[in-house]
């Protein structure tokens, strides 16, 4: 395990089983209909489950944890894996990537404005991000109403962000991304939009 910045992410993937299965099947249906790209960087893309569904010419994949690379390595032999630091810059070049997917990252970071302008500056101009988070919304409302807020959020779950459809809509949108659309399925928001 790592003593670096992403020890928290190293032990956080320790929790999780080698052979978890595959991505919900949502997700995977999301990623594969984003089509074909060039250059593509999974951000944030754990042990590489979704990444190995991209269809990219030239695939990176960047993670907090060195041991979630290590696993993507199995995964995505082919791809580049690159480390990053938790609320810094990421230690790419600018205007690369014509698709960057960011599946089950949002919720977990702290500094979603610096984490969305890098990812932002990391695509190319028309580029396409593409976001899969957790939905919140009414029916979250509620259920903290009949159940408690103890019971609904867990106070140690890596969970930082709760992200509604028109909440993540106004974000993209103010941090500059253009043709934002949000939809929901099966308990997640699944988001587009280009770079301006």
């Amino acid at each position: 395990m790592s003593d670096g910045p992403g020890r928290y992410d190293d032990e956080l993937w320790e929790l999780v089983p080698p052979e978890r299965g595959p991505a919900p099947a949502h997700a995977v249906e999301f990623v594969r209909g984003l089509g074909a790209a060039a250059r593509v960087l999974d951000l944030g893309g754990g042990d590489g489950r979704l990444a190995a569904e991209l269809a990219a010419d030239e695939l990176t994949v960047a993670d907090a944890s060195a041991g979630a690379l290590e696993r993507a390595r199995a995964r995505v032999p082919d791809a580049r894996l690159v480390q990053v630091v938790p609320d810094a810059p990421l230690p790419l070049d600018d205007s690369v990537f014509d698709l960057v997917l960011c599946a089950d990252v949002l919720e977990h970071v702290r500094d979603v404005q610096l984490f969305l302008s890098e990812a932002r500056r990391v695509l190319r101009p028309g580029g396409r991000l593409a976001v899969v988070t957790p939905a919140h919304g009414r029916l979250t409302g509620l259920d903290v109403v009949l159940r408690g807020f103890e019971r609904r959020f867990d106070p140690l779950s890596p969970h930082l962000r709760f992200l509604t459809r028109r909440s993540l809509a106004r974000l993209l949108d103010e941090l500059g991304f253009d043709g934002v659309s949000v939809r929901r399925r099966r308990g997640d928001l699944l988001a587009l939009a280009r770079r301006g």
